[in-house]
């Protein structure tokens, strides 16, 4: 076989003539095909949204004086707010995070700064921002109707994430925009704080001093903005964990004592249902759908009810002299102790404060409430205050002789 007829290298075989033509007609097609802009869309599957499936309060076993507390604050958020104190393991974080399904709709802002129609009707049209202002003039509405949701404090939370700051994003283009912190999220929301007691000092000093003025200032640098922060503020905390300042104590209206569930079948029900949940969380649900729709309907007309409840002067002052012999200082004591018994009147069905609905609701009313250490350092003054009245006498008789 002479050299001219030997056959090529396979590697030297010409590839088919289809395969030789050039498939690009432009430069343009050439980079897209390299960049891979020529591909087909990926076509994915939507997973949906994440379900929030929350146990229901329903079928929480036991643990009623903790259900009623929730209760009494989703009827009337002006008892000031809702502590749970009790070991690991007693269903606190479960209970709250059960009220899910059972927030009402309440009108929300539109705007930014939580502007509302009652801001205009308490304070003038000064009292919104020129957006609101100019909108109420020219009858827009300044709200929209929207379900309460439940907001939680993340453990970590540092002071900027709660009051807010400075837009990063914005700075970056040089520009000056205020983003809200987690205290104008929670406006007309309900929000948790879980291990209340392990937070910052300057962190739940922000939030309290938020919630009892129902807004605050955020300033940084020549930039400022005052935003609302009206909200239910739930907390709850294990006492072998630490202890809560006096002054943050003082401002949860009422306080719960949660402990473990002391009956055996209460427990073996417990341990069934948190089974069922794990294992079936959709057939729990289910299962006590009626009851979580027959106690939102409930809620709803109960809170209605509430604006016709009254307290008579009779029962009001027999509350008093009770704060009184315990020796309670703090004017909070009135103010929970009352409103969380119009709001058990109104659940009662009826429009008069008695003295059978102050009995229910005084445990978690009054208790935590006394101090100690005011009763012994009032105690030490006492000596004081009998010598600066035997100095000032001398003081009384000139004047009755002049």
């Amino acid at each position: 076989m002479t050299e001219e007829t030997l056959p090529p290298p396979p590697e030297l075989k010409s590839e088919p003539k289809e395969r030789q033509a050039h498939p690009f007609h432009s430069l343009k097609e050439l980079l897209d095909h390299v960049s891979g802009k020529d591909l087909p869309p990926v076509k994915f599957r939507d997973s949906g949204k994440a379900e929030i499936l929350p146990f229901p309060f329903s079928a929480i076993i036991g643990q009623e004086e903790m259900k009623l507390a929730l209760i009494l604050g989703l009827v009337n958020p002006h008892i000031g707010g809702i502590l749970l104190v009790g070991p690991r393991g007693t269903a606190k974080t479960t209970a709250v995070r059960s009220l899910i399904n059972l927030l009402p709709m309440v009108e929300r802002s539109t705007c930014h700064y939580g502007c509302l129609p009652s801001d205009i009707e308490e304070g003038g049209i000064d009292a919104v921002c020129p957006d609101c202002a100019k909108k109420y003039g020219e009858g827009e509405s300044l709200t929209r109707t929207s379900r309460v949701r439940l907001i939680e404090l993340p453990l970590n939370a540092k002071l900027e994430n709660v009051v807010g700051g400075i837009d990063e994003r914005a700075a970056m283009h040089k520009r000056m925009i205020l983003k809200r912190g987690i205290l104008a999220q929670a406006d007309r929301n309900l929000l948790y704080l879980d291990e209340a007691n392990l937070l910052n000092d300057e962190v739940i000093d922000a939030i309290l001093d938020a919630a009892a003025q129902g807004s605050y200032t955020l300033r940084r640098g020549a930039a400022s903005a005052t935003y609302k922060s009206r909200f239910l503020l739930v907390g709850s905390m294990n006492p072998e964990e630490g202890h809560l300042r006096p002054q943050i104590m003082d401002r949860f209206g009422l306080r719960v004592i949660v402990r473990g569930l002391e009956n055996p079948k209460e427990r073996l029900e417990a341990y069934k249902q948190v089974q069922t949940y794990l294992s079936a969380p959709h057939q729990l649900i289910a299962k006590y759908a009626d009851s979580t729709s027959a106690i939102r309907d409930e809620l709803e007309k109960t809170r209605e009810r509430l604006k016709e409840v009254k307290i008579s002067n009779r029962v009001a002052k027999k509350a008093i002299a009770t704060i009184q012999e315990l020796g309670i200082d703090s004017l909070r004591a009135e103010i929970t102790w009352f409103e969380a018994s119009r709001a058990y009147a109104a659940a009662s069905g009826r429009k008069n404060v008695k003295l059978t609905d102050l009995y229910a609701v005084a445990p978690m009313s009054l208790r935590l409430r006394r101090s100690k250490f005011i009763d012994e350092y009032f105690a030490k003054q006492e000596g004081e205050e009998e010598e600066l009245a035997e100095l000032i006498k001398p003081f009384q008789r000139k004047k009755r002789e002049a």
